[in-house]
Formats: C-alpha cells, sequence, structure tokens
C-alpha cells in the first residue's frame, strides 16, 4: 500500500516522501499513530500544493535574504566597550552585543546564533563580522569598537 508520510519515520523515510508499506504496518501502525495517510489521488494533490507553497515561501526567505546583505554590506555597528592600556578591551565583545548594536542603530533583527565571529574581539577597531542569514547567504558586517 502506498502511504504519504506526515512525519520522519526511520525505517521508511522522511515527512513528505511517498513510500510503500504493508498493508497491515500502515492500517496498525502508521494511521493509526497518525504518522502518515493513504496516497489516494485527494492526498498527492494536497501533498503537491503543499510542495509548492514550502517552494514559494523558500524562495521569499531567500529573496529577503539577500536584500538584507545588500542592505548590512556597507553598515558599520558601533559597540562601545571599556577599555584599558593599549586599547585592549576589559572582556570580549559577544554576538549578543552586535546582534543588539545593529537592532538599535540599523534597525535590522539579527539573531544573535547566526553572527559568527572567527576570533573572539577583545580589542578596539574595525572588525569584518559575518552574518549567516540563510544558508545559501552570507552577509558581511563591519563592527566598529570603541572606547566607553
Amino acid at each position: 500500500m502506498k502511504v504519504i508520510l506526515l512525519q520522519d519515520i526511520k525505517t521508511l523515510g522522511k515527512k513528505g516522501q511517498v513510500v510503500e508499506a504493508s498493508d497491515a504496518y500502515a492500517r496498525n501502525v502508521l494511521f493509526a499513530k497518525k504518522q502518515a495517510v493513504e496516497a489516494t489521488g485527494k492526498n498527492l494533490n494536497d501533498l503537491k500544493l503543499q510542495n509548492k507553497h514550502a517552494d514559494k515561501v523558500a524562495e521569499e526567505n531567500l529573496e529577503k535574504a539577500k536584500e538584507l546583505a545588500e542592505f548590512l554590506k556597507d553598515k558599520i555597528v558601533e559597540v562601545k566597550m571599556k577599555a584599558g592600556e593599549g586599547g585592549r578591551t576589559f572582556g570580549s565583545i559577544s554576538t549578543k552585543e552586535i546582534a543588539t548594536a545593529a537592532k538599535e542603530q540599523l534597525g535590522v533583527e539579527i539573531d544573535k546564533k547566526k553572527v559568527q565571529l572567527k576570533d573572539s574581539i577583545k580589542a578596539l577597531g574595525t572588525y569584518e563580522v559575518s552574518v549567516k542569514l540563510h544558508p545559501k547567504v552570507i552577509a558581511e558586517l563591519r563592527v566598529k569598537v570603541t572606547e566607553e
């Protein structure tokens, strides 16, 4: 019997796949636990529409990420930090501080987990920081660390 999986199942496949399962397993396990539905014409059409919608949403997200990357390309975010002799800061600049400064200064919501620091920032100056906006889009943001 052909079934459409509603969730990932280790032995059968991933969510949204059409797979072959024995009649008994499909009725007694998959349908009972609402892990799959029978692959009827209506259900296959619904799956096709869901996939089209998911593709459209993914394309829109990619376009938004590209626009944001273009916006961030020539922007500078300033982060103030207490510093001692020789321009060394007390502590280091975290991704949370960079994300907060970007929101305050540029009005752009950036998830702190998406900010990628190669090395911790522990001195005054300007640094290039990568921001992973989308799996296919990585933006460069300049962070200027100044003394309070």
